[in-house]
């Protein structure tokens, strides 16, 4: 099809756009890896990696994706027949205690149905009643990208507490970090972790791990942590030994132009602004498209609607695989299908790291078209609700 030719939108919950200048950063020579310009390069990603995660804690780099540092936080801070509590909420910390599962950790899943956030109620509930003191982490995400739902990462500390508990917090921020704010130390977090593919606008490649006093102190005794994984050698003196042999240079360029790009030339604050007005724009014209019943949020509670994608459900199976398909092949806009237990009953529209107004705003128009195109019931005008909505929030 003729509209479909142009520049295609990249609108999934990740790997997300990666600016120009990211990418024109990686298109130079290898240098050297154990003096001078490298060195000075991690130093600097490691501050800000801090800086990003709220923490005073340490920060470590790995050549990996986020399943690797899903490992990575496991592997330094429990043994072998530990206890796990995963917080179910959508797809991925149920995958987090499946990674658990197969390093020989003990793993309890407590349920939640993908339409809702964690229960602080319930956490505060299973933790009272481990007289035992059995549960030795517990493991949430952030936001889900299978699910759309953001989880409150601080009620879920509060229940800990309130429960008395000394159970680990993990909090997995791949589909956060960036785009809302997240205070590791304030929130009491032990361990966090990313990967650098959505909000941070880097290529797929690079997982970060933040550990806290308590991890750090957990570490000490760990058994199942293995030499690429390995804190303890990943402090040591050399600088090859932060990245357990040679660093992904190329990536680590990246890394650094998207860290100056967010934290410098947008500022973080402000980076979570636009994300909470591109995600705002995008609920309101999926609720009035919703109004015809074809179409539905997936989040039954609009609080906790995440930020970084939007999850619809479709009353016909069909309709969700077909818009799909003519959005990228007629209209150039690339959506992703629903997973997890939504898996052929929805799409979901990615508003998360590179991306701007014109870019949702496009992405609605076509979507709204396709609606029309295809004939599914829809409610009308909801691409005008998101631009009526976006020009009073930024009002001069």
């Amino acid at each position: 099809m003729p509209l479909r030719h142009g520049r295609e939108l990249l609108m999934i919950p990740g790997p997300t756009t990666i600016p120009d200048a990211v990418l024109q950063a990686m298109h130079r020579p290898a240098v050297e890896i154990y003096t001078g310009e490298l060195v000075a390069l991690t130093d600097r990603c490691l501050v800000d990696i801090k800086r990003l995660f709220g923490t005073a804690g340490n920060a470590y780099i790995y050549a990996a994706n986020g399943h690797g540092a899903w490992e990575a936080a496991l592997s330094n801070t429990l043994s072998g027949g530990d206890k796990v509590l995963v917080l179910e909420s959508g797809r991925f910390a149920t995958g987090w205690g499946e990674t658990a599962l197969s390093m020989g950790l003990e793993v309890e899943v407590l349920p939640q149905a993908f339409s809702r956030a964690v229960d602080p109620a319930a956490v505060r509930a299973r933790l009272a009643a481990d007289d035992a003191e059995e549960i030795a982490a517990i493991l949430v995400v952030q936001i889900d990208t299978a699910s759309g739902v953001m989880n409150d990462i601080p009620a879920i500390r509060a229940a800990i507490d309130a429960a008395g508990h000394p159970a680990l917090l993990m909090v997995d921020t791949v589909a956060s970090l960036g785009i809302v704010p997240f205070e590791m130390d304030a929130w009491g977090v032990d361990v966090a972790m990313c990967g650098a593919q959505k909000g941070l606008m880097t290529p797929p490649g690079l997982g970060l791990v933040a550990a806290g006093p308590k991890a750090i102190a957990a570490h000490a005794d760990a058994d199942l942590v293995t030499r690429y994984w390995d804190w303890t050698f990943r402090d040591g003196p050399e600088h090859y030994m932060k990245y357990c042999g040679t660093p992904p240079e190329h990536l680590l360029f990246a890394f650094r132009k998207a860290l100056d790009i967010l934290l410098t030339e947008e500022g973080l604050e402000a980076a979570h602004r636009r994300h909470a007005l591109l995600a705002e724009a995008t609920r309101r014209a999926v609720a009035v498209w919703a109004e015809a019943g074809a179409l539905s949020f997936n989040i039954e509670a609009p609080s906790a609607r995440a930020n970084s994608v939007t999850v619809v459900r479709t009353t016909d199976p069909a309709v969700a695989r077909r818009l799909v398909d003519t959005c990228r092949d007629r209209y150039g806009v690339v959506l992703s299908n629903a997973i997890g237990q939504l898996e052929g009953g929805g799409f979901r529209i990615g508003h998360m790291g590179h991306v701007n107004a014109a870019a949702l705003l496009g992405t609605l128009a076509v979507i709204e078209t396709a609606l029309a195109s295809l004939g599914v019931p829809h409610g009308a005008g909801g691409t005008a609700a998101a631009i009526a909505w976006l020009a009073d929030a930024t009002r001069d």
